[in-house]
């Protein structure tokens, strides 16, 4: 009787304990090895599996009218772990998903190690393994023997960019004589998500003088060797307000959609909001605010915004760095290494950026792998779906020489025949897209439903 042979997957992040959750109830036995806790991270706080280190949004929830909303929707209709804890974990944040973070990595740990099939080794691997089935899901942090074991095997350096860390604060400590509650544009079904957001307003004056002393701010300096290729979706809010003094008004800071409860006749020049990051509403992370300012820095600076002049700090603000292989020319349509194909990779270390395109590509790499073990073949996935879209551009759709993290977003798309171009025609466009990418991904789903019975 042959071996069972069993599916290593490097990493318990959110694409590490996607693809273990996929591949174990495909029947095959999963091993998730996780460095932590024994190997701490810049970022991580806890060994937990699913940790959110960063923000504790997945982002926009409308599966019509958003390519991230439909990624959240074909997750949901694949049975996906990371979707499921998400929603019994779920935060007020008007049109977006956002969570309880810890009981949310606690929820995932929980399931992963109960399901029978999945078995946690606390090891660090350092080496590229030269036989078994493997898939590499180490995310932006991955160990630098590791990393350095992944660039000697691609012959290429390991491409990195820095990734910022916002600052939670304690919303006992917010003034809010100053600050007001409201979602921009009052979006959600509820008043508890119409009032998801907390808002703290400048005036043209205090703008100027917050983004004066952030640019004079004292900064994390680099080691000798190390550029800041930032991804632009996660920039530090110093090097936004180094490209304009008005991009940060144009970005997170932009006062549109909010009228101040405090002054309804008295627009604001800039808002800056903040968001829920528990559920007891006790901590709030401030939206967009990623910054690499040194610590003393940082508590001058944030306490010249209105409403945090008195505020205290759970987390401040931090960078690290971030890897990610040039996956366009080292994997295969299956997201396996081209040089050795027992090892495929997934979630952020293959170039895509953010929480759910991480655990949506590591949910590919569960079934793909399941069903390479089981002997079947999986068809393609339709590059229609949000799915096919963000796997077909890191595996062959982007360009090598110029490839950098992506979100996934409608212009990763196949085009559709028939519908009204531009602005004005972008709400039924969207609508169509969506449709599209719900049929096909269903229809996709349904023969893997079948081999499961």
């Amino acid at each position: 009787m042959a071996m069972e042979q069993h599916l290593h997957i490097i990493g318990g992040g959110m694409a590490g304990s996607e693809a273990a959750w996929q591949a174990a109830n495909a029947g095959i036995k999963v091993v998730i090895h996780e460095m932590r806790p024994k190997v701490g991270t810049f970022a991580h706080r806890t060994g937990n599996l699913g940790e959110m280190v960063c923000s504790n949004s997945f982002r926009s929830d409308d599966h019509e009218q958003n390519a991230v909303g439909l990624l959240h929707w074909e997750m949901r209709a694949a049975g996906g772990l990371i979707m499921d804890m998400a929603e019994k974990h779920r935060l007020p944040a008007g049109g977006a998903l956002a969570v309880d973070r810890d009981p949310f990595a606690e929820s995932v740990t929980a399931a992963l190690t109960a399901h029978p099939n999945i078995s946690v080794s606390y090891d660090e691997i350092t080496t590229l393994p030269k036989d078994g089935h493997w898939i590499i899901a180490t995310g932006p942090l991955t160990s630098g023997a590791l990393a350095a074991a992944i660039a000697a095997e691609t012959g290429t350096e390991a491409l990195a960019f820095f990734d910022a860390i916002a600052p939670i604060v304690y919303h006992e400590t917010v003034n809010m004589d100053v600050a007001w509650m409201q979602s921009r544009y009052d979006k959600g079904e509820t008043v508890e998500e119409q009032t998801a957001y907390l808002n703290c307003p400048m005036t043209k004056a205090q703008y100027e003088d917050f983004i004066d002393a952030l640019l004079a701010a004292d900064k994390t300096e680099f080691k000798e060797g190390e550029t800041a290729g930032y991804f632009d979706g996660c920039l530090p809010i110093e090097v936004m307000a180094e490209r304009g003094r008005e991009t940060l008004r144009f970005g997170p800071m932009k006062p549109v959609g909010l009228t101040n409860a405090h002054d309804p006749g008295n627009k604001p020049y800039a808002v800056v909001q903040l968001r829920r990051d528990n559920a007891l509403g006790t901590l709030y992370n401030i939206v967009g605010f990623q910054t690499k300012m040194k610590y003393g820095a940082q508590k001058t600076v944030f306490a010249m915004i209105p409403g945090l002049e008195t505020a205290e700090f759970a987390r401040l603000g931090g960078i690290h760095r971030n890897t990610f292989i040039n996956s366009p020319s080292l994997l295969d349509d299956q997201m396996r290494l081209r040089s050795r194909p027992n090892i495929r990779f997934a979630g952020q270390i293959t170039g895509v950026e953010g929480y759910v395109e991480s655990a949506a590509m590591g949910l590919l790499a569960g079934r793909m792998a399941a069903a390479e073990l089981q002997g079947r073949s999986l068809s393609p996935v339709p590059v229609t779906t949000a799915m096919g879209a963000l796997v077909s551009h890191i595996t062959g759709g982007a360009e090598a020489k110029t490839f950098q993290p992506m979100n996934v977003n409608f212009g990763l798309f196949p085009p559709l025949d028939g519908v009204k171009g531009g602005r004005r025609g972008r709400k039924d466009r969207y609508k169509a897209y969506t449709d599209r990418a719900k049929a096909d991904w269903q229809d996709w789903l349904v023969p893997q439903a079948l081999a499961a019975e």
